[in-house]
């Protein structure tokens, strides 16, 4: 199966484009680092798993969780 030309011309736009980077290329780089930082780091220490460290079993999870949305809704 041919690729269609658009396709084509669209990747060697962007291959091209990559390749010609200087400053770019950091700022990439610098994208990618935060978002690394964004969701792995802070999600381990802001975000820790309640219902798993709080209840042991599925029907205390779903227990507190019906009662809280219970208690919120008024």
């Amino acid at each position: 199966m041919k690729t269609p030309k658009f396709a084509f011309n669209l990747y060697t736009f962007y291959r091209d484009g990559f390749k010609n980077m200087t400053v770019g290329k950091t700022l990439w780089l610098i994208i990618f680092i935060k978002l690394f930082i964004m969701f792995v780091v802070l999600r381990i220490f802001f975000f820790p798993n309640y219902l798993n460290s709080n209840f042991n079993s599925e029907e205390g999870k779903s227990n507190h969780v019906r009662q809280a949305l219970i208690e919120n809704s008024n």
